[in-house]
């Protein structure tokens, strides 16, 4: 079992509009509202696997309860903690297919207060308490003292779970202070936090290398098409992907942070759980709506998906 923490989820509201741009007025082709964030695409991607994914972190209002009977009916567990004020955001996610363009607009997302967090922090130890590994996804709500994100990463990894991070801005900060937890971010991101132009993929195993050391802990990069690369107990790897025509990258990035956990949690080699990885990622951006895949898909992306050594 795996807990996905997604501290901001939303309810995404995906639109596929032809020749979309700046001004005018377009209409919509097809639509798909769903559940989102990226915690909750993990764990629809972990049991697109065969795994079991239970969804945390916070959620209000209507729309909070929206998404509740919604991943009720995918049959995905939760363990939620319910704010009392405020609504859980919804994003609309605009997609060219044609062009190959999408463009999503992130809502801010309701206020967590300090009594919150202690809530979230009792919820997921809860959830947790019979999975070995934790893994956070997303932005945290507005307001949230990084502080305390720090604070149950490190109490987490304390109590012996294997804790994995995916976030950005204060909440990715929070996280480069606690060594011991595993951290995906993609060329720029890495770039950024090490001060250094990350546009190859040997810069990026360098730069992955550095950081893992830093962290002691083991550290994934993303490049797009050109795969990724992992760096753990030393050695580092990179896997790229079959040339595809991509309908919807939307939550590529969730299913590869699933497929490289539950490789993790079935005991993998790092080789076999990037690879998967890789391959999760690219058969999520064949279709529309985040993390979700085939299992014919998968299967095809891992057979033609290419892992390499770097060092």
């Amino acid at each position: 079992m795996i807990v996905c923490v997604t501290p901001n989820p939303t309810m995404d509201r995906t639109y596929v509009v032809p020749g979309y741009g700046e001004g005018g007025v377009f209409r919509v082709q097809t639509q798909h509202v769903g559940p989102g964030g990226k915690g909750i695409n993990v764990a629809r991607a972990v049991s697109g696997l065969g795994g079991l994914g239970v969804c945390a972190g916070f959620l209000a209002g209507h729309t909070g309860r929206h998404i509740m009977e919604m991943l009720d009916s995918e049959g995905i567990h939760q363990h939620w903690t319910l704010l009392d004020e405020g609504e859980t955001r919804t994003c609309p996610v605009l997609a060219d297919l044609e062009r190959q363009h999408t463009t999503v607009i992130n809502e801010l997302g309701p206020t967590a207060l300090p009594e919150d967090w202690a809530r979230l922090q009792r919820d997921i130890l809860d959830a947790a308490a019979d999975s070995e590994f934790v893994c956070f996804g997303g932005s945290l709500p507005p307001g949230a003292p990084s502080s305390v994100f720090g604070d149950l990463l490190a109490l987490l990894r304390d109590a012996g779970k294997i804790v994995w991070v995916d976030t950005s801005g204060p909440g990715l900060a929070a996280a480069l202070e606690q060594k011991g937890c595993g951290i995906k971010v993609n060329q720029a991101e890495i770039g950024a936090i090490l001060e250094r132009t990350v546009a190859t993929p040997q810069a990026a195993a360098e730069a992955a290398t550095h950081l893992s050391q830093r962290l002691d802990a083991p550290v994934v990069v993303t490049m797009g098409a050109a795969g990724a690369v992992l760096s753990m107990h030393g050695e580092v790897w990179r896997a790229t992907p079959p040339e595809i025509r991509i309908v919807s990258d939307v939550g590529s990035g969730d299913s590869f942070f699933a497929g490289l956990l539950v490789g993790f949690l079935r005991g993998h080699t790092p080789v076999k759980a990037l690879r998967q990885a890789v391959a999760a990622g690219a058969a999520n951006a064949l279709s529309m709506g985040g993390g979700r895949f085939t299992w014919d898909q998968f299967e095809d992306m891992m057979a033609r998906t290419q892992v390499e050594s770097l060092g």
